[in-house]
């Protein structure tokens, strides 16, 4: 291990899948350094899907109804399998040996996240889990494996969401600009960066609703994963009644620190839209529904807002982008592409640069994103 952070560059792989269960987004990153002045490029990205069988498994995870302490436990060692294999598979694709790669961080999969303490048998306490054992990666690629990141954070009284602005604050602050980097993937959250800010002016919190919502409704009536260039929601027109109800929703009242997934906005919730418009009308409206979160979250929330850089599945959906850019009017509305990262690869790269910083034993995690109550390094190493 000090060999590792003697170095002064490190290849880390950072593994990603997010509340979407598109797949694993893997990213080989060169880091020079770690923290505020840490280095980073990009040296090969790709995403792999997961076999069907797979995906249909977590799926059944996320609903308790159809769960089972089996199940969970199997799906544990899969997703470790299917994690290790997409590392392999970005070696493969990079050129690269294993050898070569120092670090491995992987994110897992969340599969239930409950931040706001509950009593269970005579005890208080918060709880996350994510899937994806990295004992398993670290045991089938040979390299040192980072993961559990969410857990040290919730231990400290935090929230264990979202981590990814303490990669926003290394890359994306800026000494005169007022910056929302917004990220839309299942999830909507963002990070505020206001004008020459440092750590601890930093907010960030899950807005609501990102895709998930709106994939759940083009599954269900167009048996298509999500809205592929938000076509759908184009060809339909907003519900002003159902759009107004649906703001109404009390997550969206609740003061920051606070984080939310599918538990809240998943199908249970897309469910109980089934019936209430033509379809394409509520693929519209959930789209209206992700954007409006957004923009009122910033007014109730954020500072003065000059640049919202726009990241995850959600920026590259036009429509979705138009009614945001509406929502917000006078503010610029960009992807990250526009400030030099790739929207897709980019939390897959905060988890390379997570496991980096845990190797050299810095605090990552953001308290006034998550609520913890102190500055901690987080993750856990497998060796």
């Amino acid at each position: 291990m000090k060999a590792i952070a003697a170095k002064p560059e490190r290849l880390v792989i950072g593994l990603m899948s997010g509340t979407s269960v598109d797949g694993v987004d893997a990213a080989l990153v060169r880091i020079r350094g770690g923290g505020p002045g840490v280095q980073l490029e990009l040296a090969h990205f790709a995403t792999y899907p997961f076999p069907s069988a797979v995906r249909e498994e977590i799926f059944r995870l996320f609903r308790p109804e159809s769960s089972d302490v089996v199940t969970i436990c199997q799906m544990n060692f899969v997703l470790g399998e299917v994690f290790a294999d997409a590392a392999l598979q970005l070696m493969r694709a990079a050129g690269v040996e294993p050898a070569e790669v120092d670090l491995i961080g992987s994110h897992g999969q969340t599969i239930w996240h409950e931040p706001i303490p509950v009593r269970r048998a005579g005890v208080e306490s918060a709880s996350t889990l994510q899937i994806g054992d990295p004992a398993v990666i670290a045991a089938r690629t040979g390299v040192v494996t980072v993961g559990d990141f969410r857990v040290r954070d919730v231990a400290g009284g935090g929230q264990g969401a979202p981590l990814v602005p303490y990669l926003d604050y290394c890359l994306l602050r800026d000494d005169r600009l007022n910056r929302a980097v917004q990220n839309i993937g299942g999830i909507g959250n963002v990070t505020y960066l206001p004008a020459g800010c440092d750590l601890e002016r930093i907010v960030a919190f899950d807005t609501g609703p990102g895709n998930m919502l709106i994939d759940a409704l083009t599954s269900r009536f167009f048996g298509r994963p999500y809205d592929e260039g938000g076509a759908i929601a184009a060809e339909g027109q907003v519900l002003p009644d159902l759009l107004a109800e649906l703001m109404a929703h009390p997550y969206l009242g609740l003061e920051p620190p606070k984080s939310t997934g599918r538990e809240l906005f998943g199908v249970q919730f897309a469910a109980r839209l089934h019936g209430r418009g033509d379809p394409a009308d509520l693929v519209a409206t959930a789209t209206a529904f992700t954007a409006h979160a957004i923009a009122d979250a910033y007014r109730r929330f954020l500072g003065p807002v000059d640049e919202v850089i726009v990241g995850g599945g959600g920026a590259r959906n036009p429509t979705l982008m138009r009614m945001l850019a509406a929502a917000l009017p006078g503010v610029r509305v960009v992807d990250h592409e526009a400030v030099g990262i790739n929207s897709d690869a980019k939390e897959a790269i905060a988890f390379a640069l997570l496991a980096n910083d845990c190797i050299l034993g810095l605090p990552t995690n953001v308290p006034g994103a998550t609520g913890c109550r102190e500055r901690a390094v987080l993750g856990k190493i497998c060796l």
